[in-house]
């Protein structure tokens, strides 16, 4: 049996998905949960041999459990079904430690050969998901000082660690400053780039080539 965890904010989405899987005979669905933080806890209790991962939820979303996750257990098997389609999602999944991305919109049959191959161990990105990841990394990066002209030298230095996954801690202790000024930068950041949370800067600084500690060029 393949053990799916199914992880999606919506409880209509995750008993459809459920139903569906539950009709397989070699898939069950062992737990479901409503957000990042459940998605963690219900990864580490019980075990799953795949994680169904939506990105947007409440409070800690997908693509922070996604690092979670792989941090605690870097052998695991997270498959993402989102509404989300651009690339910087996409890329930010894939590089979080995701073997799998598909659209909601995809068929029954597409999703469970997804599930498939995922448990084999094999990466899985439909046609047209595939191909912006090519075009992607044939793009070339841009430098985020041309794009960003208002941030400190600090806040791009903030950015850099934001795309990096660490948290304010790690940052403050690299940086040698208190988590309180680290904080200040953060909040300085989200409000010049018109941003929300600290995962859309870190997909942000991804776009924009500081993900793997690139330098942006002056």
């Amino acid at each position: 049996m393949i053990r799916i965890l199914i992880a999606d904010d919506h409880i209509v989405m995750r008993q459809g998905l459920s139903a569906l899987i539950d009709e397989e005979p070699n898939i069950e669905v062992i737990a479901q949960a409503a957000n990042g933080q459940e998605a963690v806890d219900l990864f580490l209790q019980t075990k799953p041999d795949i994680v169904l991962m939506d990105l947007a939820m409440p409070g800690k979303d997908g693509l922070e459990a996604i690092q979670e996750i792989i941090a605690a257990d870097p052998a695991a098997k997270i498959l993402v079904l989102t509404s989300y389609s651009d690339e910087i999602k996409v890329f930010a999944a894939i590089q979080a430690g995701a073997l799998g991305y598909l659209l909601k919109a995809t068929s029954a049959e597409e999703l469970l050969s997804a599930i498939e191959h995922v448990y084999q161990g094999n990466s899985y990105l439909p046609p047209a998901i595939a191909r912006q990841v090519i075009q992607g990394i044939q793009k070339p990066k841009q430098p985020v000082l041309a794009a960003s002209p208002t941030l400190t030298r600090r806040e791009i230095d903030i950015l850099e660690l934001l795309a990096q996954g660490r948290s304010n801690k790690e940052m403050a202790d690299q940086l040698i400053i208190s988590e309180r000024t680290v904080s200040g930068h953060v909040a300085n950041i989200l409000t010049k780039l018109n941003l929300e949370n600290r995962t859309q800067a870190a997909l942000y600084a991804q776009k924009f080539g500081l993900s793997t500690g690139e330098k942006p060029q002056s």
